[in-house]
């Protein structure tokens, strides 16, 4: 049955790549322990804003009345220390997410160099090049798609497996179809060639992941039920949340200066209903500054509306915090070890498997 390994991984369950650093050697380690597939997420910051242009990214703040250039930096060597410190927890494989949105050829090449299992990428066009490149070094390319076009694109540069993301998904989501229409479509795009499809949005609990198989996926990806994990980088507020919480909202109030054009769904906390209709000419850049984080080793101010969810090392006020979560987040009951979940996944698609389908 689908619910077994993918990828040369020992089972079909993919843990996503949760920025900006959510997902650290601890996760990913302990998920990769339970037989796996956990993805660090690659780090990339904002440097400063200058009325300059860089990349192309160049946005217009009107509350200021000036041209804000946000400029974006790689952090290769931490990447390179992130990778090492997770071959200290565990000796199975893992992966690393990429945003191509953002500068990434720095951290790219680390990823290649140290051979990890598994580039999984987002954001931006999956590319031939790009694929053999990664082929060339040994590692494998998921590209994460929210549409046919996607799908299509990734199919033709050869990838290994491609995640099909809902907009039930939580955290930035790419596409605007839901996983019971666009899996099977994908599952039929990709035919009979050996690509895994793996389905992620609003999945947490076994439930989800044997719906995911019935649609033809052979995986599951999971975010929102990862964070809320013993592992995770995750502020325990933020963590208490996710329990607490249990309906979310497709939008575009946060961090709108640091990535225009990339809604995504979030917890409906206090703050965001109260600042839910933010006008369309807001955003972070000239808001006060609310909190403060130490985000992949660098000190950063946490200002109202920022896209940056409460990390481990947050003060300040966490409530006015973005936290991003999937349609299922009603459906978490308890914070577990990552391990926990990955056997309560597995344990729970064979039950019902058994019980329901043979």
């Amino acid at each position: 049955m689908g619910w077994r390994g993918i990828l040369g991984f020992e089972y079909g369950i993919v843990q996503a790549p949760l920025g900006p650093d959510i997902s650290g050697p601890q996760l990913v380690a302990a998920v990769a322990n339970a037989g796996a597939l956990g993805l660090l997420r690659a780090p990339d910051s904002v440097c400063s804003c200058f009325p300059v242009a860089y990349r192309g990214l160049l946005f217009f703040n009107s509350c200021i009345n000036s041209l804000l250039t946000v400029i974006y930096s790689e952090s290769p060597d931490y990447l390179r220390g992130l990778i090492k410190t997770t071959r200290t927890l565990t000796d199975k494989p893992f992966g690393v997410g990429v945003v191509l949105a953002f500068p990434f050829e720095e951290n790219l090449k680390v990823i290649l160099e140290e051979k990890v299992a598994v580039l999984q990428i987002s954001w931006g066009d999956c590319t031939r090049e790009l694929v053999d490149k990664a082929h060339a070094a040994g590692v494998k390319v998921v590209p994460q798609v929210g549409n046919i076009e996607g799908a299509k694109q990734a199919i033709e540069a050869g990838v290994d497996g491609i995640i099909v993301q809902g907009l039930e998904a939580g955290g930035h989501v790419m596409g605007q179809d839901s996983l019971i229409t666009l899996v099977p479509r994908v599952v039929d795009l990709v035919g009979d060639r050996e690509i895994p499809v793996i389905a992620a949005g609003g999945i947490v609990d076994s439930r989800g992941y044997v719906a995911a198989l019935a649609l033809g996926a052979q995986g599951v990806c999971l975010g929102t039920r990862f964070v809320a994990t013993e592992e995770s980088n995750a502020h325990s507020t933020y963590k208490r949340k996710l329990v607490e919480f249990d309906e979310t909202a497709y939008t575009d109030v946060f961090g709108r200066a640091r990535w225009p054009g990339a809604p995504h769904r979030v917890l409906q906390t206090p703050f965001y209903k109260e600042w839910r209709s933010l006008p369309a000419q807001e955003n972070e850049a000239n808001q006060p500054i609310i909190g403060h984080s130490t985000i992949n080793g660098v000190d950063k101010d946490i200002r109202r509306f920022a896209g940056t969810v409460p990390n481990v090392t947050t003060i300040g006020d966490l409530e006015s915090m973005v936290m991003f979560a999937g349609e299922g987040v009603g459906l978490i009951k308890e914070i577990l070890p990552a391990g926990e979940v990955v056997k309560q996944l597995v344990e729970g698609a064979q039950l019902i498997i058994q019980q329901n389908l043979n």
